[in-house]
């Protein structure tokens, strides 16, 4: 008897894989990335410091912060809800990458670099870099695999695709600003270096297709990719204070 259910196709993961040109054309685009962050990284003298926004526009942007995680955990629970709904034997596949020990070391590595602030600061400036390094890999990585997600919610696949993902991508963006309101925050060119690598990774990755993190080569290079976003986010505060705060480019 026909019936409109949708059924995924027999797969294990939460995305597509590419394939062909397309895993090609994403590897080139991102050894490109890869490359530019170094070649600003080697064209930069002296950290970049940022300007700190005042205290209202500060508030305003941890008000965003909040307001953006409510938001995406709202439409989270929707989209299981939906996904449940239309796949009851679907289950969400676990994989262990190590994200949690990255986070402890991150958070107390930027603690130690950053106790000449001041216990609240270097407190503030762990918990946000922490953060932050999480989501310097979720960014392009869920720009990268937006397209693909799978199983497709039924009955409008990219409607709760993107009720899934621009919430994600508010939350990705509004904590990594947060970085903007550390004292002890510089752009390095370390960091710029830590995220090329990231990204020189990603493209090792397409270029085996972007799997899911099931088998032993993608699980590892996802695992190097967000050890380096962590260390991105770490070389944001191993910096020298300079003469003076001029951003030198040669």
């Amino acid at each position: 008897m026909p019936t409109n259910q949708p059924s995924p196709v027999a797969q294990y993961g939460l995305w597509v894989s590419y394939e062909g040109g397309n895993a090609v054309l994403l590897a080139i685009v991102l050894i490109a990335l890869a490359a530019a962050f170094v070649y600003v990284g080697t064209r930069l003298r002296s950290p970049i410091g940022i300007q700190r926004p005042g205290a209202t526009v500060g508030s305003l942007m941890i008000v965003i912060w909040v307001l953006a995680i409510g938001t995406f955990l709202v439409a989270l629970i929707v989209c299981v809800m939906q996904l449940k709904h239309a796949y009851p034997m679907f289950r969400v596949p676990k994989v262990r990458v190590g994200t949690l020990i990255d986070a402890m070391v991150a958070f107390f590595v930027i603690l130690y670099l950053t106790r000449g602030y001041g216990w609240r600061a270097a407190l503030g400036s762990a918990v946000v870099g922490t953060a932050a390094a999480p989501m310097i890999f979720e960014l392009p990585f869920d720009l990268i695999v937006m397209a693909r997600t799978y199983p497709p919610i039924p009955p409008n696949p990219r409607l709760f695709r993107a009720l899934f993902f621009l919430p994600l991508f508010i939350v990705e963006l509004s904590t990594i600003s947060l970085l903007t309101l550390l004292p002890s925050m510089r752009i390095t060119k370390h960091a710029l270096y830590a995220l090329a690598g990231m990204f020189a990774v990603f493209a090792a990755w397409a270029a085996f297709g972007f799997g899911f993190p099931a088998a032993t080569l993608p699980k590892s290079l996802n695992i190097i990719s967000k050890i380096l976003s962590f260390v991105t986010a770490i070389m944001l505060f191993v910096w020298r204070s300079p003469q003076s705060d001029r951003v030198e480019l040669h």
